[in-house]
Order: C-alpha cells, then sequence, then structure tokens
C-alpha cells in the first residue's frame, strides 16, 4: 500500500481535474495561474487540489561554522510527496478549510537520487511512509486587501521515530544513524502570502513569510524549536497560459536547535486545461550552518474547479 500511495493521489488528482474539464474560469480574462496564487482565496463551493513531489539530493553539507564539507556516507536522498486539498465555505468568500498530508522516502548509503522512487523499505538503505497529516485554514484578514491572506495548519506527526536503528557504519569508526524520515513533533505552522501584479500584466511579485513553532516530542531535532522562512518570487507571463519565475528563500531556526539556509531557484507553470495547471521548479542550496547544500527537483500538479 505504501508503495502505491503517489500513484493513488496521482490518479485522484487526474481524475478530479479532467471530470470538471470544460468549467468556466472565475475569472474570464486571466488563466488560473495569473488569478489563484496562494494568496487568493477560494469561492464558497470551490475546491483546489495540490499535488506536489520533490526530490531533494546532497553530497555536502554546511557545518556549525557554515564551512561546506563532503558527507562521509556518500549520497543522502528525500523525497517528500503532499497533498494540499482546500475547498472554500464562507459566503464573504474570506474563509477556507483543508487539510495537508504528507509521504515520504528517504535513502542514504550512496544510493543514487532517484532510489527513493523505488520505496524500497529496504533496511538500513530507505524508509518510506505517511509521515503527518495537518487540518488547515486559509483566511483573508484585510477585507479591503484581497491579494494578502494567512494560512494556519497544525501538523501531526504518524510515525513515532524519527530515524530507524543502523545496522552497518561507512567508515568503520563508530556507529551511524539509521535512515532519517520525518520529525516527530508536532507543528504549529503560519504562512503568511501576499501578491503583487504589475500594471503591464505580464510581471508579478509574490512573497511568502513562513513560520513555524515546533513542540511535544523530547526525542525529536525539531521540539522547542521555531522557524523563520521569508521567501521572494518573481514571475513573468509570456502567455496568458504559461508564466516562468525566479526565487530566493532563506529559513531559520532558533531554540533547543538551530540552523539556517538559503536557496535560490527558478521554474515555470503551465495551464494544461481550465481546471489543471503543471508547474517545475529547480532549486540550490547556495549556503547555510548545520544544513545540508544540495539541490532539489520538484514538480506538481493542480486542480482548481
Amino acid at each position: 500500500m505504501k508503495q502505491n500511495l503517489p500513484k493513488i493521489l496521482f490518479a485522484f488528482i487526474l481524475i478530479i481535474s479532467f471530470q470538471s474539464y470544460g468549467q468556466e474560469d472565475v475569472d474570464s480574462d486571466k488563466s488560473n495561474i495569473q488569478t489563484y496564487t496562494p494568496s487568493k482565496l477560494l469561492d464558497k463551493g470551490q475546491w483546489d487540489i495540490k499535488f506536489f513531489n520533490g526530490l531533494y539530493t546532497q553530497t555536502k553539507s554546511a557545518n556549525s561554522s557554515g564551512t561546506s564539507v563532503t558527507d562521509g556516507g556518500g549520497r543522502s536522498n528525500f523525497f517528500t510527496s503532499s497533498l494540499e486539498v482546500f475547498t472554500g465555505v464562507s459566503d464573504s468568500n474570506r474563509f477556507n478549510i483543508g487539510l495537508l498530508l504528507e509521504y515520504r522516502s528517504n535513502s542514504i548509503g550512496d544510493e543514487s537520487a532517484t532510489s527513493v522512487l523505488g520505496f524500497s523499505g529496504e533496511k538500513g538503505v530507505n524508509r518510506n511512509g505517511l509521515t503527518s497529516f495537518a487540518p488547515a485554514f486559509k483566511w483573508q484578514p484585510i477585507k479591503s486587501v484581497a491579494n494578502f491572506s494567512i494560512q494556519s495548519a497544525f501538523h501531526i506527526p504518524i510515525i513515532s521515530k524519527e530515524s530507524d536503528d543502523a545496522i552497518f557504519d561507512f567508515d568503520g569508526n563508530g556507529s551511524l544513524d539509521g535512515v532519517y524520515l520525518d520529525q516527530t513533533a508536532y507543528t504549529f505552522q503560519n504562512r503568511f502570502f501576499f501578491d503583487h501584479t504589475f500594471p503591464s500584466g505580464d510581471w508579478q511579485l509574490f512573497t511568502e513569510l513562513n513560520t513555524e513553532y515546533n513542540f511535544g516530542e523530547e526525542t525529536s531535532f525539531a521540539n522547542n524549536t521555531f522557524l523563520f522562512a521569508p521567501g521572494v518570487f518573481m514571475s513573468y507571463f509570456p502567455s496568458d497560459k504559461s508564466t516562468v519565475l525566479g526565487f530566493v528563500q532563506h529559513a531559520q531556526r532558533f531554540g533547543d536547535f538551530t540552523q539556517d539556509y538559503t536557496a535560490l531557484g527558478f521554474g515555470g507553470k503551465y495551464q494544461l486545461t481550465e481546471t489543471l495547471n503543471i508547474e517545475a521548479l529547480y532549486s540550490k542550496f547556495v549556503r547555510g550552518t548545520d544544513n545540508g547544500l544540495g539541490q532539489s527537483f520538484n514538480i506538481g500538479l493542480r486542480a482548481l474547479f
């Protein structure tokens, strides 16, 4: 069942999107990728389903002084598949409710970057499974500012151990932590979204501030920590159905455990139908402290109906 979950979620997105193909756009002058930024709330009865997949791979890390070092265990890989479902529930169109699910597959031991897509579950090499779910809501705090919204979610871990037991080491000089899957601390998350479309309509600025408070599980590395992560995205629309974008993101964790990183990236989106959009993103972690210095490859589908 675990190995088939990403395929089931992918099929679910396609079925929903094609069932609702042919519905009229809310804004006949603009496509969904222009209108429905993360800042935009849904109308009552409208649905937004996102299926997003990210593969992060690294062979280097930044130590506590920020110096780049080669990972002794070779390449490690982290795959995250997330499903977000939101619907509009208020007559004022200022309040949405939703559910977030995360499935992960990680590998160590100098396995190839795509090894995580095999979902082998081989002990000491790969670990995978559904790791958390989160009830969520999204709201527009200022009625006159429709392009500013806040999304709040409470992430509840499903797994009981962040890392499994090690069965070997790479250099023979000591034990190695097992395969890390996900944090076991609870997370209260608030994401602040704002976007601005320039008068020409060809350019759009989007900003996000993600804040998290992690608590609960004493054995979790994230317990009693705060995360502060701003991001800036600049999009250009060569047509009403496509966009290319560049972005910079930074994350700063403080509390019982501290770390930080900065990432640069680029990508694009394309509207396949009036209902279904596809997007692809690439990012490179260019600096950090107590964090990996790898790269991520992301692809997602979004159905709006």
